[in-house]
């Protein structure tokens, strides 16, 4: 048995996406990514980030149609490069490719919809809905979403990615994360701040703050204890029903530390799996931030093989018990490293060539 179905059951098919997200939202910008997609994918063996073309932020006010239509060409035109590639593509290898769309309440929702789930739906990843308020949000996306993929060529339903954005949002997020058809939720940070009238500092956008001599007990994303509060509702909620939480935009883009300090926090104090990218030169250093070590691996990989073996019964492994429970942890570190590209000892490989039941 794969150890995806042994250790992990129905969450084995919703709980493991690229850590890295990563938006574009003008023309020139959403070609450089794909492309860079396309790059990474080749030296990493594996589609490391996904590529998200924005409508949202990206479509010129009275030019959403035309965005949305540019959207679905891009789209496109990806996966018939990829098929022109002389060799063979895996899954794992394939682009991965989505849109946000405008919210549920705008008027632009229903034509992104019809657009790019109509003309691209077969080969998107997910669609980003934006400030979801509750269940009914979602509801109301998907119905959207169906109807256009009756109208397309995609069979499988398309997983909905949702950004919580505002206090009321947090308060729903155990339901939302909860809607069979919600793959993720993504934390909008500044919306999120702007959403309090101005009784949250503009500080706790940033994530790094000047010294405390010039500005005294400022307070940062990390810090503030109402963002850090909907960070940890959104996590929380979202392992509650085994979908992946997203950390938010680290907007200090062009500092490279800064990035990675805040990705390695949000995985390992604030339990998320995925962040937002919203720069080329974040990528890297996300997934170097969520990427377990290569001692981690080795040894996640000693007791993967050594449970198997032993038909996933308890272990006595160098003085320490392990069952399943461990074994789900361990074997969740080695698909971490599957996803940030990470060599895998030669013991575990095959069970990322071989499909799971």
């Amino acid at each position: 048995m794969h150890p995806r179905d042994a250790l992990l059951g129905a969450q084995a098919t919703a709980g493991f996406l690229p850590v890295c997200d990563h938006y574009s939202g003008v023309e020139v910008r959403m070609r450089k990514s794909l492309e860079l997609q396309a790059q990474m994918t080749a030296e990493f063996g594996t589609c490391v980030f996904d590529v998200t073309l924005d409508c949202e932020d990206g479509a010129p006010v009275g030019g959403e149609k035309n965005h949305a239509n540019m959207v679905v060409a891009l789209v496109n035109q990806s996966f018939v490069d990829t098929k022109n590639i002389a060799v063979s593509v895996s899954a794992a290898a394939s682009p991965r490719i989505a849109a946000r769309v405008h919210p549920v309440d705008h008027a632009a929702f229903e034509n992104d919809v019809a657009t790019i789930v109509g003309g691209a739906g077969s080969v998107l990843c997910h669609l980003m809905i934006p400030k979801v308020e509750s269940v009914a949000d979602v509801e109301r996306a998907v119905r959207a979403v169906d109807q256009a993929c009756v109208a397309g060529t995609r069979k499988s339903p398309l997983p909905l990615h949702v950004l919580i954005e505002s206090p009321n949002a947090v308060h729903h997020a155990f339901e939302i994360a909860a809607h069979p058809r919600v793959q993720s939720l993504s934390f909008g940070l500044m919306d999120f701040v702007s959403s309090h009238g101005g009784a949250i500092p503009a500080s706790a956008m940033a994530t790094q703050l000047p010294s405390a001599g010039a500005v005294g007990q400022e307070l940062g994303q990390f810090s503030h204890p109402l963002v850090t509060r909907a960070k940890l509702e959104i996590a929380s909620a979202c392992h509650a029903s085994g979908k992946v939480p997203s950390h938010c935009v680290v907007t200090e883009f062009s500092d490279a530390s800064a990035v990675q300090m805040a990705a390695r926090r949000a995985a390992r104090e604030f339990g998320y799996t995925r962040m937002w990218s919203i720069h080329p030169s974040q990528i890297r250093p996300i997934l170097a931030a969520f990427a377990p070590s290569l001692s981690e691996i080795e040894h996640a990989a000693e007791i993967v093989v050594a449970a198997d073996h032993a038909q996933w019964a308890p272990l006595n492994i160098a003085g320490r018990l392990h069952d399943r429970a461990s074994y789900r942890y361990f074997w969740q570190v080695l698909e971490r490293a599957h996803q940030t590209g990470r060599p895998l000892p030669a013991s575990v490989r095959d069970y990322f060539l071989t499909p799971t039941h």
